[in-house]
């Protein structure tokens, strides 16, 4: 009996022991390094104005409608879309009707806010939604069919609408990896702190 008390002791205290290493020194430890190496990224990459107020943040995309704006993919997470709260897919595959029925729809409506021809090749990012519904990056030839819409409702020129989505977009990871894409959010976010007119 005397043997059963003395590993129920060491048990827990070798249990506390790791509890307090794990649960309570290590998260410290890293939010400590975190906080002093990355703050930025750390505090959630949060996108703040001159007020002060906290607009987003450049890792979740937001509905963006409005005809100034560039416009994220389109997005299944949550009933109307962009719900942090819900990140997902829409798990519909290459043989779903409800697929191809949203695919037409969203060609349709991109054509149409963006005043292209019936027959201009649409990017598939315009009109698919990314695997998390949450993804802030479109492609470059999405944002470059964007321009003419956003610079001509700004009333600014294309050429300086163009360099902001230059100076919003990020290479291939390590040169190699993925493709050229633009962070909407950050490039909605430095349009809105141009001079307004």
């Amino acid at each position: 009996m005397k043997n059963i008390f003395t590993e129920f002791g060491r048990s827990l205290v070798a249990t506390l022991f790791f509890a307090v290493i794990l649960c309570g020194l290590y998260p410290l430890v890293v939010y400590g390094a975190a906080q002093l190496l990355f703050p930025h990224q750390a505090n959630g990459s949060l996108l703040v104005d001159q007020s002060g107020a906290v607009r987003g943040s450049a890792l979740l995309a937001q509905s963006f409608t409005g005809a100034k704006y560039f416009h994220p993919r389109p997005s299944a997470a949550g009933a109307n879309g962009y719900d942090a709260t819900s990140s997902s897919g829409s798990n519909l595959g290459p043989t779903s009707s409800n697929l191809v029925a949203n695919l037409i729809q969203n060609i349709a409506t991109y054509r149409s806010d963006n005043g292209l021809a019936t027959n201009t090749p649409v990017p598939a990012d315009a009109v698919t939604a990314s695997g998390s519904g949450l993804d802030p990056h479109i492609s470059v030839a999405n944002a470059a069919l964007q321009i003419p819409r956003v610079a001509r409702a700004r009333g600014i020129s294309e050429d300086r609408v163009l360099e902001l989505v230059e100076q919003n977009t990020t290479g291939r990871d390590l040169g190699i990896f993925g493709e050229p894409r633009v962070n909407v959010m950050t490039l909605n976010f430095a349009l809105d702190q141009l001079p307004q007119k």
